[in-house]
């Protein structure tokens, strides 16, 4: 049953990824990548300049809070974890030690950043020769080629973005030993271009980005590479700014690498981007504003992610996307988002626009639509799939009040969970807010990262609908007034029962007839016939790699039943 799920999985997926795919495994097959990265020497000598320039002018508080962060920093990351770092690093198994995610992070030279940052801001300090010894260190320990660090190209182009960054925060050109660690990062990245592409997400992105880094560094010519990378951000992003992945946090990290990808552009005075790059960005700009508080800077559990706060040069960290919104709206938009004084803008040299970036009280975009009424806003999941879906969460609905989820979606959980049931807990149907039809899953597993069967997926007016391989249908449509939402399932085609899921936000939560309350919000469901409620513990992930119990109002109705219609009056 594998085989055929993975058959349709194909099939769906199109001509161009599947091609791409094969025609990678056939490289490696052939031992083409491993005659391309035949063992380096480790990089030597000098990485960074011996003096920083001075710091620019920052918002209050914001150099202590950078230097604090210095001071935390541990003295030796964890660079291998679980995994092998003798092995090659093209037949390294990356799952059955653990989740190599940590593991990628620790060598995506964020500490390396800070460490610049606070040596501008200390000049007599140790920063910088701690930044240089680092480096070392990391060369040392990581030969080129070989362990985790050097497994996904992806990474490596990551890397040489940061070490990039860093020189241009230090207004350096690169000493011998970063351009020779930039010339293994691009050899790495040239070593396995069909399976960047073929991934049709932010690998694709990220890849041509970083390949274009490196040319600009290393004086090579880097205009077939921004060429590149405009073809990619043209393939995944959509003129409405939706995002080949419908997932906040994977737009962000797009959205971070084409912003140091142009600041490096800016720095180094190479010709713009092709279109339409700028413009592209600019759109997936204004949709993670859509989506992001405010107030906070959260944003809501779609799809996967994995935690990515790349080049975050405000201190930010992974749960406030305000930052990497405000950075890339001033360089490809000349407007602004929700901080006016925020510090990576600051020490970039981003002047503070005049205007600033939208928030309409109704929006659509590929892949997702929007409302927002009284300090409250909702996204839906829906559109047509031109592109894999990550979860089973088609038509899954998340309600926010201000920073607040009230119906909220899992999370991810991990790409290498400890358990297997994280999957269905965090992945499967019955972890989003959407109707499940039998206890089915609309959508089968045919490997860690693909499903199958995808179900048609169309937007209406008010809301979108879905329909099944089994033929069953779900229609939603969302309406606001003020402070009182109404959300209307509409469902046919052949089934025993149906059971929708509100994945709810902890509190004291209690059933009162056909209603479930915590004493502010209250929630009522209204169908053909009295529906069956009932709450139960769900399971939610509040950050990548954790996961924990939750409420979860089920409601169960009978084969027959067409209509559920439920209202969610805020306080």
């Amino acid at each position: 049953m594998r085989l055929l799920w993975r058959v349709d999985a194909a099939w769906r997926l199109g001509r161009r990824p599947v091609a791409l795919f094969l025609l990678h495994r056939l490289r490696l097959a052939l031992g083409l990548p491993q005659r391309a990265l035949a063992r380096a020497h480790p990089p030597r000598g000098r990485f960074l300049p011996g003096v920083a320039p001075a710091a620019p002018d920052l918002p209050p508080g914001e150099a202590a809070r950078l230097l604090r962060a210095a001071a935390a920093l541990p003295e030796r990351p964890d660079w291998h974890g679980p995994f092998n770092p003798a092995a090659d690093a093209l037949g390294l198994d990356l799952f059955g030690p653990g989740d190599v995610r940590p593991v990628w992070e620790a060598s995506r030279f964020a500490d390396l950043l800070v460490l610049v940052q606070a040596a501008r801001l200390d000049p007599a300090g140790p920063h910088l020769a701690q930044a240089e010894a680092r480096l070392a260190a990391w060369c040392a320990a990581n030969p080129p080629f070989f362990g985790p660090a050097w497994a996904c190209g992806q990474e490596a182009a990551l890397r040489a973005l940061a070490l990039a960054l860093a020189l241009s925060l230090l207004q350096a050109e690169a000493p011998p030993a970063s351009r020779a660690l930039l010339e293994r990062c691009a050899r790495r990245i040239a070593a396995t271009p069909a399976y960047a592409a073929a991934q049709d997400n932010n690998h694709a992105i990220s890849e041509a980005a970083g390949a274009y880094a490196c040319a600009l560094l290393l004086r090579r010519d880097s205009a077939g590479h921004a060429r590149r990378l405009a073809r990619r951000v043209a393939r995944l992003v959509a003129p409405d700014g939706g995002f080949a992945q419908v997932s906040a946090g994977y737009a962000r990290l797009a959205l971070d690498v084409l912003a140091v990808a142009e600041v490096l552009r800016q720095r180094h005075g190479a010709p713009a981007f092709p279109a339409p790059l700028p413009a592209r960005a600019a759109a997936l700009a204004a949709w993670l504003h859509q989506v992001t508080a405010a107030e906070d800077g959260s944003t809501p559990a779609m799809g996967v992610e994995d935690g990515s706060a790349f080049a975050d040069l405000g201190l930010h960290g992974p749960q406030d996307a305000r930052g990497s919104v405000e950075r890339a709206a001033r360089l490809f938009a000349g407007l602004g988002g929700d901080l006016p004084e925020e510090a990576g803008c600051a020490w970039l040299g981003l002047a503070v626009p005049a205007g600033r970036l939208a928030r309409p009280a109704r929006w659509r975009a590929s892949g997702s639509q929007g409302w927002r009424s009284a300090g409250a806003s909702a996204v839906l999941r829906g559109g047509r799939l031109r592109f894999r879906p990550a979860q089973a969460d088609l038509l899954h609905l998340t309600l926010r009040d201000g920073p607040r989820a009230v119906l909220r979606d899992g999370g991810t959980g991990a790409y290498n969970p400890p358990a297997a049931w994280w999957w269905g807990a965090l992945a499967g149907a019955a972890a989003h807010n959407a109707v499940v039809f039998d206890g089915t899953e609309p959508m089968p597993r045919a490997g860690r990262f693909l499903l199958a069967r995808w179900p048609r997926v169309e937007d209406l007016p008010d809301g979108a609908w879905r329909r099944d391989a089994a033929g069953r249908v779900h229609a939603r449509q969302v309406a606001v007034a003020g402070r009182v939402w109404t959300v209307t399932d509409r469902l046919s085609g052949r089934f025993r029962q149906a059971v929708l899921h509100w994945r709810l936000p902890a509190g004291p939560w209690r059933l009162t007839g056909e209603a479930a309350t915590d004493g502010l919000v209250t929630i009522r469901v209204i169908a053909e016939q009295p529906p069956l409620l009932d709450l139960v513990q769900g399971w939610e992930s509040p950050g990548y790699g954790r996961i924990a119990p939750c409420p979860l109002l089920r409601v169960t109705v009978a084969g027959g039943i067409s209509r559920m219609t439920t209202i969610i009056a805020l306080p």
